[in-house]
């Protein structure tokens, strides 16, 4: 299993990508939640951490983007406090790349690029790779901001980056 977190300056999306390649949960929390999921995710050694992390392209960045800074800081902290396995930094530049094959990639292009990957037999609804309550998909209950980490832990798993 791989935990996949999409950090940001107040809250982070994280979802836990399993053996299977489904989706075992996610959400977006509030950092410190996150956080205190990061720290018991390592304590009780469940696998690899991956987190997109923040790259300079030349732009002038705000205050945002340093406090993102600190909360990937405090995430790579928590997790090397109890194993020697320091996570793993994924690129959005990489992700973008890998799953769409092309940096220029949207949010909805690299959310469409992940349910391709999966086979439309498998829930029900219109989209039946992420299915219904009644009906779920391997992607059932990613929403919002877990659909980057997703994108990270998927990233970090085919580049063999864990």
């Amino acid at each position: 299993m791989i935990l996949g977190i999409d950090p940001g300056p107040t809250e982070s999306g994280w979802a836990v990508l399993n053996d299977a390649g489904s989706v075992d949960r996610s959400g977006t929390d509030d950092n410190r939640a996150v956080l205190t999921l990061v720290n018991g995710w390592a304590k009780s050694d469940r696998g690899p951490i991956a987190i997109e992390m923040i790259a300079s392209y030349g732009m002038a960045v705000g205050k945002d983007v340093f406090e993102t800074c600190v909360w990937i800081g405090r995430f790579v902290q928590a997790a090397e406090w109890w194993t020697s396995l320091e996570p793993t930094r994924i690129y959005r530049r990489d992700v973008k790349l890998h799953l769409c094959g092309n940096t220029k990639a949207k949010d909805t292009n690299i959310r469409q690029a992940l349910i391709d990957r999966y086979p439309r037999e498998q829930g029900g609804g219109r989209t039946p790779q992420i299915g219904t309550k009644a009906q779920p998909g391997p992607l059932y209950g990613v929403s919002g901001d877990a659909w980057a980490a997703l994108a990270v832990a998927v990233t970090a798993r085919d580049t063999k980056e864990i």
